[in-house]
Order: structure tokens, then C-alpha cells, then sequence
């Protein structure tokens, strides 16, 4: 028990460390940012406007035709399934 507290203290300096590390690079970059005047607050920045393609209706057939196709797909399905159980 003592050696997993022992490893598990080891792990926590590192992480510190680590977050030390990564919070001067952070700052770093702030200030070059801030400095260049190039930063701008999140509300300026603009999102690219990404549509979703559109999708051709389907026609009242087609639905059909895909309700039978899944009707039989389940009905396969059910008798596998009851005939795997017996």
C-alpha cells in the first residue's frame, strides 16, 4: 500500500509540473497575441457557416417499398432467433 502512494505522489509532482510548464507556454502565447492585437474576444470571432446538404424527399412509394424491405428483414431476424433458442 505504501509503494502505491509512494508512486501515486511521484505521478502528482510530474503532472504539476507539467501543468507549471504548459500554463507559462499558455502565457507566453497570450502575451504575443495581446501585443499584436491579432486577439479577438470569442463573440467577434465568426463561425464558418457549414449547411448540411439537402436530402431529396422520398416519395410515399420508396417508403413503402422500405417498410416491406424492413418487415421482412425483422421477420427473418425473429424466426433465426426463436429457432437458435428451441
Amino acid at each position: 500500500m505504501a509503494s502505491v502512494i509512494s508512486t501515486l505522489r511521484k505521478a502528482l509532482q510530474q503532472l504539476e509540473r507539467e501543468r507549471a510548464r504548459i500554463d507559462r507556454q499558455i502565457g507566453a502565447i497570450r502575451s504575443v497575441l495581446d501585443q499584436s492585437g491579432t486577439a479577438r474576444p470569442r463573440a467577434a470571432r465568426a463561425k464558418p457557416n457549414r449547411s448540411k446538404p439537402k436530402r431529396r424527399p422520398m416519395s410515399a412509394a420508396a417508403r413503402r417499398a422500405v417498410g416491406q424491405r424492413m418487415k421482412a428483414y425483422w421477420e427473418k431476424r425473429k424466426a433465426a432467433a426463436a429457432k437458435g433458442k428451441a
